[in-house]
């Protein structure tokens, strides 16, 4: 059997400029063109995916709807909801990209359900942004009637902000490594999972958003992954990036990298939070190592370890 990699694909990678069905299809026909040379490479995959862009448009396509017969849904059901219709995409376009290739292999989506705690620190100070700009007196009007968080957005306007609690276990675990044990290309923890919370031995949906990049290292260190991959928009991650002594990471060690955090090399939102997942990952995998690189990099990591590789 060959490596077990969990490879972590970017919402934005799937959307561009056009929302479409049809465009992010297109988008996914192209991933799947490079994913599949894993499959071919004898390797198993479990693929995560983001969902920010879109959830964000069906919020905005909800909230435009919304009415007392026709109600928005709730944001965990809104993430749920793009799990189901991101993942409906990649399996149709990696069961054709399989089959091109004449490799008879089956992917299954998984709605996930992921545990965070109740208690977590994320709750008393919500700081993700969704959903549409408000002017201040809307925003204020609507934090009176629901009790939502709203904050001011660099000048565009108000957005609700909502929690971002650290994942704590994922509810489908078992079914998951169940279909990658029989040979399933598994999709899972999309957007970083329906957040839920333990409530008496009783799941609940709540307002929030789990960072897929971690939920994708525990989903890694879950299945026992050989590879958390991260895939982004460059093919390496870099210190002093853009600037006239930028430095291409290679192989680096979690001591090196935890030293780049130090001194701020990597941004907030961007990279910084695919670098702490890949540490978190290699910190507590047996033998396993992260890798953050680019989907056109898929080639070089399948012959040589490309992009930027984390080890012990």
């Amino acid at each position: 059997m060959g490596r077990k990699i969990v490879v972590a694909l970017g919402g934005n990678a799937i959307l561009s400029k056009d929302a479409s069905a049809e465009a992010q299809q297109k988008a996914l026909q192209e991933t799947a063109s490079y994913l599949v040379q894993f499959i071919e490479n004898g390797d198993e995959l479990i693929i995560t995916h983001g969902n920010g862009p879109q959830v964000g448009n069906l919020l905005l396509q909800m909230a435009a709807a919304d009415s007392e017969k026709n109600p928005a849904f709730p944001l965990d059901s809104a993430v749920a909801m793009t799990e189901g219709s991101i993942g409906y995409w990649l399996q149709n376009a990696m069961g054709n990209a399989l089959r091109a290739k004449g490799i008879k292999k089956t992917i299954a989506s998984v709605v996930t359900q992921v545990v965070v705690d109740k208690n977590d620190v994320a709750f008393e100070n919500p700081t993700k942004p969704i959903g549409p700009f408000l002017s201040e007196e809307d925003a204020k009007k609507e934090m009176a009637a629901t009790g939502a968080k709203f904050k001011e957005d660099a000048g565009r306007g108000w957005r609700k902000v909502v929690p971002s609690p650290i994942p704590v276990a994922i509810s489908e675990i078992d079914v998951i490594k169940n279909l990658v044990d029989n040979g399933y290309i598994v999709v899972s923890a999309g957007g970083g999972g329906v957040p839920v919370i333990d409530e008496e031995g009783q799941l609940k949906g709540v307002e929030a958003v789990i960072d897929k990049d971690f939920a994708s290292q525990t989903l890694a260190l879950d299945v026992d992954a050989d590879i958390f991959l991260v895939l982004t928009g460059v093919d390496n991650a870099y210190i002093n990036f853009n600037k006239e002594n930028q430095e291409k990471l290679e192989h680096v060690t979690v001591a090196d990298m935890k030293k780049y955090i130090e001194e701020g090399q990597f941004a907030p939102g961007s990279m910084l939070p695919k670098v702490e997942a890949a540490i978190k990952f290699v910190e507590n995998a047996k033998d396993g190592k992260a890798i953050i690189t680019s989907l056109e990099n898929i080639q070089q990591v399948i012959a040589s370890d490309g992009g930027t590789v984390i080890t012990k």
